[in-house]
């Protein structure tokens, strides 16, 4: 996500496909199949993060992808994806307010994958 320019809501919007199956909710539209949106939200989840991906997993429990930018989107399949921007990174390289505010969330939520 480092190259895109987008704002928050058009970050997760874009990333919806990989919490229902494949498919864009409001157009219908294919983008993966259900096997290869499974596969893409694995890869996110073990990969998304550079050398935090571990981290991510234990204290927020959603495949995610980071950007040097201060971007975070993370999908919970099947229920929702969200997008959060913090410019400031931690020494790993990922938004430091943004992955404590996803944690706090998925927390006080309840609503990870764990």
């Amino acid at each position: 996500i480092c190259s895109l320019e987008m704002n928050c809501k058009e970050l997760s919007e874009s990333f919806l496909f990989l919490a229902n199956n494949g498919i864009v909710p409001h157009t219908g539209e294919k983008i993966l199949s259900p096997s290869r949106t499974k596969r893409t939200n694995a890869l996110m989840q073990t990969c998304g993060f550079y050398d935090e991906a571990g981290q991510f997993t234990f204290k927020v429990g959603l495949p995610g992808k980071s950007g040097v930018g201060g971007g975070i989107v993370a999908v919970h399949p099947e229920k929702y994806a969200i997008a959060v921007w913090s410019p400031r990174l931690n020494k790993k390289g990922n938004s430091y307010k943004g992955m404590l505010f996803l944690e706090e969330f998925t927390t006080k939520t309840k609503l990870s994958i764990f």
